[in-house]
């Protein structure tokens, strides 16, 4: 066709024109990824330190409540118990070797008890009492030599102990129902309770216990050397203490165990545990060794196991 020819119109009357696309569409792309940075040219930095647990000492003469404890708080991931004492003694020495953020510290315990320790730990690190003892003068005498809160099992869930250790590192004070009971009497009658013998003789190894040494003037095994239950002084202070005849009391061996138990001082409750037996049993063990022994209270029967009551020649043993 001639290049001045034009096309011929449609049936409308308008020329047809084919118009092909001057500007062809981009190919879609096959893939979306966003291209990697480059590399940095900035050495990388030190990780973020992990944070540090907090340390605890446990001492508890129950082998089955500090390794339930030891369970507890290690399955956290903000808390390591370093260390496990049997008695005051032992807790001295741990908490003085470990230097822990929290003590927890039973009461009654063979030997050196708590109440007798508790003056001494307090000097190294935060004490929080976790006891089965709920005795008001108990509470008070603890809290006056400085524990920084009293728990009684029972009284309290696991996640709540948890956060009474995580309080007592931080300076906050925890109570359960009865150590709350006696500090709230206290304020109610506005005087301090009347301060006696505590019960079992308890705290009596403060009445020779030096002052705790620093770390790097004496080694632990001597910090202590003077601390010793009432029995342990006898010997010390001037004359033996003899042999005690058990024989001449007539116990059956559970009654013995029971009576040991409770010359170490254990309450009704951990003797229940430890003996796999209900506290009515204990409590019916107890009221026959009191007879057996002539004794109205457990001091006096203690006294008499241990061979260091009065003698008395107008009454048979």
């Amino acid at each position: 066709m001639p290049d001045d020819v034009s096309p011929a119109p449609n049936r409308y009357g308008a020329a047809a024109h084919r118009h092909a696309p001057q500007h062809p569409s981009p190919p879609i792309p096959r893939s979306s990824a966003i291209p990697s940075p480059p590399p940095s040219p900035f050495a990388p930095g030190p990780a973020a330190p992990a944070p540090e647990r907090l340390r605890v000492v446990v001492a508890d003469d129950n082998p089955v409540v500090r390794a339930g404890l030891g369970v507890l708080l290690s399955g956290r991931a903000d808390i390591q118990v370093v260390a496990e004492a049997a008695d005051g003694r032992e807790a001295y020495e741990k908490t003085l070797e470990h230097r822990p953020d929290v003590v927890l510290l039973d009461v009654r315990m063979p030997g050196v008890d708590g109440i007798s320790a508790l003056p001494h730990l307090v000097g190294i690190a935060p004490v929080l009492m976790l006891t089965y003892s709920r005795e008001s003068e108990i509470v008070h005498e603890a809290l006056r030599l400085g524990a920084g809160g009293y728990l009684v099992h029972g009284e309290f869930t696991a996640n709540q102990l948890v956060q009474a250790v995580r309080d007592t590192k931080d300076g906050r004070a925890n109570f359960t129902v009865t150590a709350a009971d006696a500090l709230l009497a206290h304020m109610r009658h506005g005087t301090p309770p009347q301060r006696g013998p505590l019960p079992e003789g308890l705290g009596s190894a403060l009445a020779t216990a030096p002052a705790p040494p620093p770390a790097h003037t004496a080694e632990p095994s001597e910090s202590l050397s003077q601390l010793q239950p009432v029995v342990g002084q006898s010997s010390v202070s001037g004359g033996s203490v003899p042999t005690p005849n058990r024989q001449q009391y007539g116990l059956s061996s559970r009654e013995v165990e029971v009576m040991d138990l409770i010359a170490s001082g254990m309450s009704n409750q951990q003797i229940a545990a430890t003996c796999f037996i209900s506290e009515k049993t204990v409590k019916n063990h107890i009221n026959r060794i009191f007879t057996k022994l002539h004794s109205a209270t457990r001091s006096e029967a203690i006294a008499h196991w241990l061979g260091t009551a009065p003698r008395n020649p107008g009454r048979q043993p």
